[in-house]
Order: C-alpha cells, then sequence, then structure tokens
C-alpha cells in the first residue's frame, strides 16, 4: 500500500527547509566579515521523497569596517581580496539568495522558510547581523528557529561530525572541497533529506503494520 504525499507545507508546520552553509572572517558576527553563503532548497519529488532542488551560492564583500580573523582565512582557504572572487555587496549578496527561497516558500504553500544547519547556531547569527547591517525589511527566515544536522546525525548514525555523519550515511564526502560554503551546504542538504526520508519510510512500515 502506497503512503499518500504528504505536503512540504505539512510536514514541517508550515516552513519550507533551506539549508545554508556561512563561510566567514571569525566568530563575531557583528564585528567579522560575512564572505561566502550558499542556500539550497529541498523540496518533495513524485515518489513523496525529499530532495534537492535549488542550489545558490555568492561570495560577498567585506562589510566596511569589519574585521578578517588571519587564522579564520587560513582555515577556510578564502583571499577576501582575490580579484577574481568575484565578490558582491552584502545586500546584494542576500537578495540574491532570498528572491528563490520566497518563490519556493509560495510554491510549496509554507508559511516563511527554516534554516537548516550543520551547528546552525553560528550561521543563523551571521545571516541575522547581515539582515541587520543591510536593513532587509522581509527575511523568508525565521529569526531563530533553526533545524540542526548535528542532532540529526547523532540520532540517526551516531555521529555528529558533518564528515563522519556523511560516510555512515554512505555519502561520498571529498575533503578537498570541505568549507566551500556551497559544497558543505550540498552535503548538508544531502544528509538532511536522508535522514527525513529513513523517517518517513520507518513511519510508512509501521502505519502499514497497524493498518
Amino acid at each position: 500500500m502506497n503512503t499518500p504525499p504528504i505536503p512540504l507545507a505539512q510536514r514541517f508546520r508550515g516552513y519550507l527547509p533551506v539549508i545554508v552553509d556561512i563561510e566567514t572572517a571569525g566568530f563575531n558576527p557583528k564585528k567579522n566579515a560575512l564572505l561566502e553563503i550558499a542556500a539550497v532548497i529541498v523540496e518533495i519529488n513524485s515518489q513523496n521523497q525529499l530532495e534537492v532542488t535549488e542550489r545558490y551560492t555568492t561570495h560577498v564583500v567585506p562589510f566596511k569596517n569589519s574585521e578578517l580573523d588571519p587564522a579564520a582565512l587560513k582555515f577556510n582557504g578564502i583571499d577576501p581580496h582575490h580579484p577574481f572572487r568575484m565578490a558582491i555587496e552584502e545586500k546584494d549578496a542576500l537578495e540574491l539568495l532570498f528572491k528563490p527561497i520566497k518563490l519556493a516558500v509560495k510554491r510549496n504553500e509554507c508559511s516563511r522558510a527554516i534554516l537548516v544547519g550543520h551547528n546552525p547556531a553560528f550561521d543563523i547569527s551571521f545571516l541575522n547581523a547581515a539582515i541587520h547591517r543591510t536593513q532587509i525589511k522581509r527575511s523568508p527566515f525565521h529569526p531563530f528557529s533553526t533545524f540542526d544536522t548535528a542532532t540529526l546525525g547523532g540520532l540517526a548514525y551516531q555521529q555528529t561530525v558533518l564528515a563522519k555523519i556523511a560516510q555512515a550515511a554512505g555519502l561520498e564526502w571529498d575533503n578537498s572541497k570541505a568549507h566551500s560554503a556551497l559544497y558543505d551546504a550540498e552535503m548538508t542538504a544531502e544528509l538532511f533529506c536522508k535522514i527525513i526520508n529513513r523517517w518517513h519510510y520507518f513511519e510508512a512500515k509501521e502505519i502499514q503494520a497497524n493498518e
């Protein structure tokens, strides 16, 4: 017996999961620059499975008077002043990402987006700080609620490090691509979909067993 499709708006209390990864020049969202941001949209396919449908990423120009921590730059390998970064201003970067997210929210009849991340307190703090600096009035994201794949990974695979969860889930992990916002967001998105789909598979089996 097939499980009837569950609209995305009904799966997460009206929220559209959007996986976000942010690379920065430090740990202080008010002082350190946001350098790179990626967003991955997931939606329900015809098999009632959650899958990646859209990917967006951009490099960001450090905001005026921001601080650049050399240790952070060494860790993520970003040169904020590299001529080929093709970076854009912070407000333009947010508007570039927010436009398709808003369309996806509307398309899936959701009320707003919810940030999905790996230890997302870091990402949402930098996102909210950038929204405040740029005075964007209508962010599609819930301002403080998030989904954490570190927690979900601990539940589903007994691991909390992104690379180890991905490997435990049978996903290929390339260390040479890690700490790129888009790569980390894509891998986090694949992991999130896998865990959610796994949950719904066993939930459907339980429903069938009780019928």
